[in-house]
């Protein structure tokens, strides 16, 4: 297994590039660990009194922007692998809104959206293993950019974090 460095800030589509510059290191792997322990972190300190909180009409709570990680991540990665499988086919975005809508977190508990968390970084982490070079580097279009997997790599753990500092930011 290789390891998985930064892309070139110009592969980097310049809406997801405040997401990269969140992560720290070299290697892909690591980071995404690292991010995932930052989740971890955060979650065993949150109570259950404020799993439903938004801070403000309009905004999503605790549960909602954990599932928001979850979904944005599984879209990223199924991006990556097809990229990695130098599939040119042009990818839609979605509609994050619509989607933290119909994500059922009122029927579920906190412990319950983890568990799924981990279960998909853990599929991220595998998908991206043993990518070669030139799996990382194949550009595609997703959401009308253009786009390596290496770089969606990178913007997943990015957003992650993101998300971690909002919700310690605004929500605790």
């Amino acid at each position: 297994m290789e390891t998985i460095t930064r892309p070139h800030e110009s592969d980097i589509p310049s809406y997801y590039l405040n997401y990269t510059k969140l992560t720290e290191g070299n290697d892909l792997i690591k980071t995404l660990d690292e991010s995932n322990s930052i989740t971890l972190d955060l979650l065993k300190n949150i109570p259950v009194s404020k799993e439903d909180y938004a801070y403000a009409a309009g905004k999503w709570s605790i549960k909602q922007v954990m599932s928001h990680i979850i979904d944005s991540e599984r879209v990223f990665a199924y991006r990556a692998l097809r990229f990695s499988r130098r599939d040119a086919t042009v990818l839609p975005g979605f509609e994050e809104n619509d989607y933290a809508e119909n994500a059922n977190v009122s029927g579920r508990n906190l412990d319950d959206i983890k568990n799924e968390y981990l279960a998909v970084r853990d599929s991220t982490i595998q998908l991206y293993r043993y990518m070669t070079t030139d799996m990382l580097d194949f550009k595609g279009v997703a959401n009308e950019v253009s786009v390596t997997a290496r770089a969606i790599g990178w913007i997943i753990a990015g957003h992650n974090v993101h998300h971690c500092n909002v919700i310690k930011d605004r929500y605790l």
